[in-house]
């Protein structure tokens, strides 16, 4: 059995809520034994998993977006349509009508590239080259004359010069597959500023979460999405931002949460769709629960429950666990799954 450690502001309230319920009950109490009292109502105690969430609000897009801008000397005079999907040799935007190449990697191409350069620029522009299938040469930190026979058959194949030399401004490096989310200049700009804005091409839930509920949060954690037709899939948590927006009175600071979704033909054609995000932030599995209004609060102190037994009624001390879904996780001498307890008519 795994407990949570997270009681959530709803769990609190709910306990204290039973406290003051119960106090009004009384503490210890004889057997209801009397030929005139009524049954009380019951419920059975039953062994179930309990889980603890938070519902916050999202949104359903291909989640961060990051603005690519224009090197060199030139005029654009071609840009993709936003919903475009780029991926490795694709043409990202031309400028005097020649291309501007897709590569994946991270490090940017901060150089003309040439016969002799070593680094892992070098390495990254063999990886992409073979993955394109010019070959030839070994990847790896070595800019030598195979790779630059390599990078004339690109040059040729794009319709630039001949040289043996790349020039970095031909080339747009992303870590994978893009999906173009907008453009922001128009054929015969010049080149030197923004030109495109890109996201994933993979849609996830991206989460504005106030900064009073980090806590609640974590890499790996499971949570429900609920779409606009109130159907539901799972997810799973896959960031948690660590930067904060600033908040003012009316608008707390947040962090951004990124949760991602393994089924996405459950989104359909949606993209920017709000949606709400019920986040389980812990649970207890396999364990004995009552309804939460069973518990009364006991003279000697803690909390008891009121048990069916016999025709009659007795209180039995209980210790607590995870609140979760309207019951409460007890242990205690003579509990069972199926036993009855008393709950309010």
């Amino acid at each position: 059995m795994r407990r949570g450690v997270i009681v959530l502001g709803s769990a609190v309230l709910t306990a204290g809520a039973v406290t003051a319920a119960a106090l009004g009950l009384g503490g210890r109490g004889n057997p209801n034994t009397g030929p005139s009292a009524a049954a009380p109502a019951t419920e059975a105690v039953t062994r179930t998993t309990l889980t603890q969430s938070q519902d916050v609000n999202g949104v359903l897009g291909y989640g961060a977006q990051t603005t690519i801008s224009s090197s060199g000397a030139g005029t654009l005079t071609w840009l993709p349509k936003p919903g475009s999907a780029l991926t490795r040799g694709s043409v990202v935007y031309r400028v005097d009508d020649l291309p501007v190449v897709l590569f994946f990697g991270s490090l940017p191409l901060y150089r003309p590239l040439r016969s002799g350069d070593t680094g892992e620029d070098v390495r990254e522009l063999e990886r992409n080259l073979a993955a394109l299938g010019y070959h030839g040469f070994t990847v790896d930190a070595t800019f030598n004359a195979a790779t630059a026979t390599a990078v004339r058959r690109f040059q040729k194949d794009h319709g630039y010069a001949q040289s043996g030399v790349l020039d970095p401004a031909t080339i747009v490096l992303t870590a994978g597959r893009v999906r173009v989310i907008s453009t922001a200049a128009r054929p015969g700009d010049h080149t030197g500023g923004p030109v495109l804005a890109y996201a994933g091409t993979t849609r996830v839930v991206t989460v504005a979460l106030e900064v009073a509920l980090q806590g609640l949060v974590h890499t790996g954690l499971r949570a429900v999405v609920t779409l606009p037709d109130g159907s539901t899939v799972d997810g799973t948590v896959a960031d948690v931002g660590r930067v904060a927006t600033q908040g003012d009175v009316q608008h707390p600071p947040t962090i951004d949460v990124t949760i991602t979704v393994a089924d996405q033909s459950k989104f359909g054609d949606l993209d920017q769709a709000p949606v709400v995000v019920s986040i389980v932030s812990a649970h207890a599995d396999n364990v004995l629960t009552i309804p939460v209004v069973a518990l009364v609060a006991l003279a000697e102190g803690g909390y008891g429950v009121q048990v069916a037994d016999n025709g009659g009624t007795r209180f039995t001390a209980v210790t607590l666990g995870m609140f979760g879904q309207g019951r409460v996780e007890v242990t205690g001498p003579g509990l069972a799954e199926g036993t009855l307890v008393v709950v309010p008519s």
